[in-house]
């Protein structure tokens, strides 16, 4: 039986990006930049597309109402390994569907399940990993863990790559990605952290405003949606334009390079200016990745706003979530939870919107312009949260 002390804070924090990579990048990630090849080879249209990408929020939703409600630290660590080991089941359930139709039915247990994977890693991973990082003295550093989200884009992204080089049908794909969730599920196996001891008391009392507390909700909701929206048709959108086919995985990897750093850029930019203003410079920065695709069909427009997207999603979570966290001593988890499910809302509505106007016009230019005008609506709702905080009502 493993000690708190038989491994390294480093091996930990590796484990849990590992399990970052599996259960994000993989288990929901890897279907952003196979979704053309799909739609080319498999028959999956633009409706149902958008549909899938729906069922795997629906199922990161279910996951994280069951991870709130799960508070003995024994099941936490087990539902942790065993959501890694589901995003393997996940990914390599895509690929048996039959070559000759869509086989919507699998695809969507598959997404479903890899939503659940992708909870147990970003819920129960985040809390098992910085916990441990706390116990054993170090400053649990938020960035270094989520460094896997940007990777898991970047995994993704390269993996798709290179496995076009191979000339690789759709679920070829699938399975080189199977093969390559292997090593990562049995890092996070042996650098998993251990299993914490029994909470202690209960933390100091305090809470935002209920007022506040429900424009933050409203904000959040508006940045799951420009974060959806780009998660799942980055890819879809640069190679329906006829001068970019082909282009759409370099879009998607650069999402990834500047993603990876984001959260410490963000976390800077907040102690200078403050986290409302960081959030407010976050949502107009993402406004300028979502039009400039929809003005041009260029590819410098096409990377840019990838680039820009990348640098602003996970700006907005981290931030978001720290924010709310501070402002919530009593009880963190909960105040969090109802921001999940917010952004969980957002997540499961919006792709399956989307897709449906994709396939009703040809085109996603109609979702482009409808996420500008949502998050336009996020960074006013900034704009209100930065009003109250002046007059004290937090």
């Amino acid at each position: 039986m493993r000690s708190a002390t038989s491994l390294a804070p480093w091996q930990v924090s590796t484990g849990g990006i590992a399990g970052l990579i599996l259960s994000i990048g993989l288990a929901r990630f890897a279907y952003t930049p196979l979704l053309p090849l799909m739609q080319q080879q498999a028959g999956l249209g633009d409706a149902m597309g958008g549909t899938l990408a729906a069922i795997n929020y629906a199922g990161y939703m279910s996951g994280a109402l069951l991870a709130a409600l799960i508070d003995d630290p024994r099941w936490r660590s087990r539902l942790y390994f065993w959501g890694m080991l589901l995003g393997l089941v996940a990914t390599a359930l895509m690929p048996i569907a039959p070559q000759s139709a869509p086989h919507l039915a699998l695809w969507a247990i598959s997404r479903y399940l890899g939503g659940l994977s992708g909870a147990a890693g970003m819920l129960l991973g985040s809390g098992l990993v910085l916990g441990f990082l706390m116990r054993a003295g170090r400053r649990p550093e938020l960035g270094v863990h989520f460094l896997g989200l940007g990777l898991g884009i970047v995994v993704s992204a390269l993996g798709a790559m290179a496995m076009d080089r191979l000339a690789l049908d759709w679920a070829g794909h699938w399975w080189g990605f199977v093969l390559v969730g292997l090593p990562l599920l049995a890092i996070t196996w042996w650098w998993r952290p251990p299993v914490p001891p029994p909470a202690a008391a209960a933390l100091a009392a305090g809470a935002p405003s209920p007022r506040w507390m429900r424009w933050m909700i409203a904000g959040y909701f508006c940045a799951g949606w420009g974060f959806v929206i780009s998660a799942t048709f980055t890819v879809a959108i640069v190679e329906r334009q006829p001068l970019l086919h082909g282009q759409g995985p370099w879009a998607w990897l650069l999402v990834g390079l500047a993603a990876t750093p984001a959260v410490f850029l963000w976390d800077r930019v907040a102690r200078r200016t403050g986290d409302l203003n960081a959030l407010l410079t976050a949502f107009a920065l993402q406004i300028v990745s979502v039009v400039l695709p929809a003005l041009s069909g260029s590819l410098a427009a096409a990377l840019t706003g990838a680039l820009l997207y990348g640098a602003t999603f996970i700006g907005l979570v981290s931030l978001t979530l720290a924010l709310v966290g501070r402002r919530s001593p009593g009880n963190p988890g909960k105040a969090m939870a109802r921001l999940t499910l917010s952004y969980g809302v957002a997540q499961v509505t919006a792709p399956a919107l989307a897709g449906a106007m994709a396939q009703a016009s040809g085109s996603y230019l109609a979702s482009l312009w409808l996420t500008a005008a949502v998050l336009t609506a996020g960074m006013l709702i900034m704009w209100r949260l930065r009003g109250l905080e002046r007059r004290g009502e937090v």
